[in-house]
C-alpha cells in the first residue's frame, strides 16, 4: 500500500530523508519547519518523520500524537519526557516508532553490544567506557545512541558505565564500546560514513507502520 509522508525539520536529515523517499518512489507531501501549521486533514493520511531538536519535538510531539496517521521519531534528547511522550501516543491511539538511532549497522551494535557485556561479565573483571564523536552541529550531548548503548551493557551485564563525547568537525557519528580487564581489551565500534543510513532507516520504520499499530521502539522490531 503507498503512504504519503511529510518531513518535520528540513535539516540535512530532512533532506537526506527526502532524497530516499523520493528514490524509493513514496510519496513526499510536505517538508515543514513547523509541523503544527499542517493541516489536520492532511495530516491524518501521512506518516510523520521527525528529525527535529529536543525542544522542537517536546513542544509538538502531543500535536504529531492527536493528527498525523502515524509518527517515526529519529529525534533524540527527549529521555525525560520519554515516559510522558509514549503514554500519551498510546492514550491518542495513536502508532509510533521511535529510536535513538536508525542506522540498521548501530542497532546491530547494540545487539552485539548485550551479548558481549553479557559474557564479560560472567567471565572475568572488565571495565567498561563508551565513547561518542559527533560533528559539532549536534545538540545534545552524550547522543542519544551512546545513552542507549550504555543501558544496553548496563542491563545485560551490570556494569556502569562511563561515557565520553566529542564534537568534532563533520563528524557522521562513531560509537565505541571497550571492556577492559587487567590482561586484555574488547572493542566494539560503529562508524558512520554519512547520514543516509539513518534516513534509510527513518523511511524503512514509516514502512513498517502501515502493518503494526501502537508505540514501538525501532530496534524490537527490526530483528
Amino acid at each position: 500500500m503507498a503512504i504519503k509522508v511529510i518531513i518535520s525539520g528540513y535539516g540535512r536529515m530532512g533532506h537526506m530523508i527526502e532524497d530516499v523517499l523520493k528514490r524509493r518512489g513514496i510519496e513526499v507531501a510536505a517538508c515543514s519547519e513547523d509541523i503544527t501549521s499542517t493541516d489536520p486533514a492532511l495530516a491524518r493520511e501521512c506518516v510523520c518523520i521527525d528529525f527535529t531538536t529536543p525542544d522542537a519535538f517536546k513542544a509538538n510531539y502531543k500535536f504529531l500524537a492527536e493528527n498525523f496517521k502515524a509518527t517515526v521519531v529519529g529525534t533524540t534528547g527527549w529521555n525525560d519526557i520519554a515516559s510522558e511522550v509514549t503514554g500519551y501516543f498510546e492514550k491518542c491511539g495513536a502508532t509510533m516508532i521511535y529510536a535513538s538511532n536508525f542506522s540498521v549497522g548501530v542497532n546491530i551494535l547494540f545487539a552485539a553490544a548485550a551479548l558481549v557485556s553479557k559474557m564479560a561479565s560472567g567471565a572475568g573483571e572488565y571495565q567498561t567506557a563508551i565513547e561518542e564523536i559527533h560533528h559539532i552541529h549536534k545538540l545534545d550531548a552524550p547522543s542519544g545512541t551512546a545513552i542507549s548503548l550504555g543501558k544496553i551493557v548496563d542491563e545485560a551485564g551490570g556494569y556502569h558505565t562511563p561515557i565520553t563525547s566529542q564534537r568534532i568537525g563533520e563528524v557522521p557519528g562513531i560509537h565505541t564500546l571497550t571492556l577492559t580487564s587487567h590482561c586484555d581489551k574488547i572493542t566494539i565500534s560503529h562508524e558512520a560514513f554519512s547520514r543516509e543510513g539513518l534516513a534509510e532507516g527513518a523511511v524503512a520504520a514509516a514502512l513498517m507502520t502501515e502493518n503494526i499499530s501502537g508505540v514501538h521502539e525501532f530496534k524490537d522490531l527490526l530483528f
